[in-house]
């Protein structure tokens, strides 16, 4: 059986995958122009990323192109905006939800876009065509993290809320998010696989703009439960009750993916400090942290 292709190239398998001598790479390597990491003093190519490297120089002038602001924007993710800062990326945080850093991404006025988006039909996440992303023939998605998403409640869940159908209960406020946020999707789907009526619930006063507002409002008794990530439950002490695991992805134009605050974040993830930092927020699975997952 064919054995599948090496994730990383040697710097003498890269040369020949991109067809130039081994000078020129270790040229561009200096140059910071070329996606690359070091393992013990060896160099390792990521073939994704060359990939995209490669495409990206053959899409045209740079000079031609939009000067895209360093934005990060859609959803919030707390172990996102902790490496946004920690990571010196420079990029500047501008989220108000899934659909929002659609727009934005669409319109070039963002680098980035968090996404967790569920398709109520197929049940898989962020799946270009159904965003309005598909006419975007420079389209990438890096996949960020799996989270835990389920029922934040009160520290010792005092109303032993334990399922979905529980929030249809008297007495019972549920916090929720603006109409396009990743969550508000996630929530009317499965309360549509309960068959329950969202008519059925009594909501909380006003939409929560951010994880951390629908945990906040929560925890500070304006509503009873809301539906968020593990993280954000953690983050203020409540109790959590996991009900789906979401994919969570960065949403980019193919060229601002070598762009120095986007590499600078990506390389951060990739350390130790990062993974302990996940495992201390809790709820995310990295496996499949800075896998291309869409490359149009």
């Amino acid at each position: 059986m064919e054995r599948a292709p090496h994730a990383y190239l040697t710097t003498a398998e890269a040369a020949d995958y991109l067809r130039l001598k081994e000078r020129k790479v270790y040229d561009l390597v200096r140059q910071g122009e070329i996606p690359c990491v070091r393992v013990t003093g060896k160099l390792l190519f990521p073939r994704q990323s060359l990939d995209l490297w490669l495409m990206s120089h053959l899409e045209g002038d740079q000079a031609s192109r939009r000067l895209v602001p360093s934005v990060l924007a859609g959803s919030q993710d707390p172990l996102l905006e902790w490496a946004v800062r920690e990571s010196g990326s420079q990029l500047a945080l501008l989220c108000h939800g899934s659909g929002d850093g659609v727009r934005r991404l669409l319109a070039g006025d963002a680098m980035l876009a968090g996404l967790h988006l569920i398709d109520p039909e197929s049940g898989g996440y962020n799946e270009p065509a159904r965003l309005g992303l598909g006419g975007m023939r420079d389209l990438v998605m890096v996949r960020w993290a799996w989270r835990r998403q389920g029922l934040l409640l009160a520290p010792d869940n005092p109303l032993g809320i334990v399922e979905l159908a529980d929030l249809a209960r008297p007495g019972v406020r549920v916090a929720y998010r603006q109409p396009d946020a990743g969550a508000e999707r996630l929530l009317n789907v499965l309360l549509a696989r309960e068959g329950m009526d969202r008519q059925r619930l009594t909501l909380a006063e006003h939409p929560s703009l951010s994880e951390d507002d629908l945990a906040l409002s929560v925890r500070q008794g304006e509503a009873e439960v809301g539906l968020g990530v593990e993280a954000a439950a953690r983050r203020q002490g409540l109790a959590f009750v996991s009900l789906h695991a979401e994919a969570f992805d960065l949403a980019l134009r193919r060229r601002s993916y070598f762009e120095p605050p986007v590499q600078r974040l990506l390389a951060f993830a990739r350390g130790p400090r990062f993974a302990e930092r996940a495992e201390a927020l809790g709820g995310y699975d990295l496996s499949e942290l800075g896998r291309v997952v869409h490359n149009a």
